[in-house]
């Protein structure tokens, strides 16, 4: 039986990509129009999880969050238990995952059901010092490995008033703050490809 049996995540066409602009990296420009476009109702839908996993047709929306503490980011090794096996030991700078329909809860739909299960992910994967409110910098791409060939990432930076965070999850292990220097530079390469695509943007605003 797959890993995946009966998840149903949010997918959206590959023409709807290319219909707001193909890219490969991270994207800020005319970022609200496009967020609007993958997010309208008339443009995504569930699809099981096991299928799209092999579909480079059909492209899942990720919301990717990165925290951040002064100019400290919360990074964590990729446990053996999280969901994803061909990302495992590597280091990510985001927390996040697949929307799924329960996020539909009370009726909601487009960006209400996508902004809950942002907050759905984050509270079912980390003990927070405080409320996290959340803001959209960039979307995300990367064709370049099996992966990133059927996800698409929606970047989130939350930002922390101290670091006393935790993990719920043993999918997210050795959970620690490193300065955004440290992380462009002697870890860069332990990054999970998301992670140095995030890391790179930050470090040019």
């Amino acid at each position: 039986m797959s890993k995946y049996a009966g998840e149903q995540v949010l997918v959206i066409p590959r023409s709807i990509l290319n219909e707001i602009g193909a890219f490969e990296g991270i994207r800020t420009d005319d970022l609200d129009g496009a967020i609007q476009r993958i997010l309208d109702p008339a443009n995504h839908f569930f699809m099981d999880r096991a299928l799209a996993e092999e579909d480079p047709s059909h492209k899942q929306i990720i919301p990717y969050c990165v925290f951040r503490c002064g100019g400290r980011i919360l990074h964590y090794t990729r446990g053996k238990s999280g969901g994803e096996s061909r990302l495992h030991a590597k280091i990510s700078v985001g927390v996040g995952g697949h929307v799924n329909p329960v996020d539909m809860d009370g009726g909601k739909t487009g960006p209400a059901a996508y902004h809950a299960a942002v907050t759905r992910e984050i509270e079912e994967e980390l003990n927070l010092p405080a409320s996290h409110p959340h803001r959209i910098i960039a979307l995300l791409n990367d064709e370049s490995n099996p992966v990133g060939q059927v996800h698409l990432g929606i970047v989130h930076v939350i930002d922390l008033p101290s670091e006393e965070v935790s993990s719920r999850e043993d999918a997210l292990a050795n959970l620690d703050f490193s300065a955004l220097g440290e992380l462009n530079g002697p870890l860069y390469e332990r990054l999970e490809t998301w992670s140095q695509f995030c890391i790179r943007h930050l470090a040019s605003m």
